[in-house]
């Protein structure tokens, strides 16, 4: 552990600080080149846009620019540490942007005192980029942030944390519901953790069909009830009229769990009350709420999913932002709505399906991935990521009225 420690310390120190910069798109080698990128050629794109604000997208990178935007508040499972702590994990967004859908992704740490000064802060630069990719905010904070920031913002605002989350959750959800044999709308779900993440994918996979009367939620007080007077009002979307009140009330019989909580809150034990052919999601980080291979040993029919990518069945965020960011830029979308979601949750889950490419198989150190408990998503290098999710979700973007742009002829094709 010293050793990796040690490692990811370098690997941000060296050979340069940081993990992104700035390149250079067009000529600047020669004196007629510097009179084009500036004065005085510069204003000839300036009047121009002055004269058609949607010509920002013709003469600028607008257009392929995401700003990854944070108040420090909830950085990763560390906390809130500030804006400043959080930079490393905003470059490291950028750095996939990049990477994997050729996004140009711009980091911004913002201190603030209030939730209206920090959407004022983002919404007054807004127009600068093409979307708004929100991270590391708590809540409840983060839910008022995105929703002001959408209503005012006329480019697409997505809090990762939350969507993307929730998108690769409910892919890999319902393939495992598939494999399992379990229909979602009867299936019992138990989700340990009420914040962001937990609020957004319990959302995701009612509107996917799960049954929220069959939801039970748990926060450090105990499962969330209606009949609890201390419920903010995201929360009280999943309150149940129930008589349990603890884990081990509502694990019994569960088909699914959800954790997005804590390392090593859900016993051997709590897994062997269970339904049968139980499904585990322990995605807490770094550590999950159960290691999988305690979880085999009370449940060998159990499929387990987590967040680390040295267990199978990684529920990753990288499977989808950079992607649905892809799709929504390349038709100008405003926003990114529930239908963008769906069809992203559906394009990611069909991959896992089809053969796995032989480049894959090397990338991930695997000599075979078959769909099935073992393999319910896809892996995060696996290049038809891109094709099929920013299709699916710039498709989906056009079907529903918020496009600017028609689907380009042959689009990922």
């Amino acid at each position: 552990m010293t050793d990796f420690r040690q490692r990811a310390l370098d690997y941000h120190a060296f050979p340069t600080p940081g993990k992104i910069s700035v390149a250079l798109t067009t000529a600047a080698e020669t004196s007629d080149d510097l009179s084009l990128a500036y004065s005085p050629g510069v204003a000839e794109p300036v009047r121009e846009i002055a004269a058609n604000p949607d010509d920002v997208y013709k003469y600028t990178a607008k257009g392929n620019t995401v700003a990854v935007i944070t108040n420090g508040t909830a950085i990763l499972g560390l906390g809130n540490l500030g804006p400043m702590a959080s930079k490393p994990v905003m470059e490291g967004k950028s750095l996939l942007f990049k990477r994997f859908a050729n996004i140009d992704s711009f980091d911004i740490e913002v201190n603030h005192k209030t939730v209206e000064e920090f959407v004022n802060t983002v919404s007054n630069i807004a127009d600068s980029f093409g979307g708004i990719n929100l991270e590391d905010i708590k809540a409840p904070e983060c839910f008022a942030i995105e929703k002001a920031l959408i209503e005012r913002c006329k480019i697409p605002v997505f809090h990762d944390d939350q969507h993307g989350t929730a998108i690769v959750t409910a892919a890999a959800m319902i393939n495992a519901l598939d494999i399992q044999g379990k229909d979602i709308k009867l299936a019992k779900i138990v989700c340990l953790g009420a914040g962001a993440a937990a609020i957004a994918c319990m959302e995701l996979l009612v509107k996917c069909g799960a049954q929220r009367e069959k939801i039970y939620m748990l926060d450090t007080k105990g499962i969330v009830h209606t009949r609890r007077d201390d419920l903010n009002e995201y929360k009280k979307l999943f309150a149940n009229n129930t008589d349990k009140r603890t884990l081990d009330g509502a694990i019994e019989g569960a088909d699914v769990f959800v954790g997005v909580s804590g390392p090593n809150l859900l016993s051997q034990e709590q897994v062997k009350l269970m339904a049968p052919n139980p499904i585990i999601f322990a995605c807490s980080n770094p550590d999950p709420e159960i290691k999988p291979e305690l979880a085999l040993a009370a449940r060998a029919d159990a499929i387990i999913a987590t967040g680390r990518s040295d267990y199978p069945n990684q529920v990753n965020n990288v499977l989808c932002f950079p992607f649905i960011f892809r799709g929504a830029l390349d038709v100008r979308a405003r926003t990114i709505n529930d239908e963008m979601k769906i069809a992203a949750v559906h394009a990611i889950r069909a991959i896992a399906k089809e053969e796995v490419p032989n480049e894959v198989l090397v990338a991930s150190g695997e000599s075979e991935l078959t769909f099935g408990r073992n393999y319910i998503i896809p892996k995060p290098i696996d290049s038809r990521l891109l094709p099929a999710v920013a299709l699916a979700v710039a498709k989906a973007a056009v079907d529903s009225g918020v496009a600017a742009l028609p689907l380009p002829d042959n689009y990922m094709r």
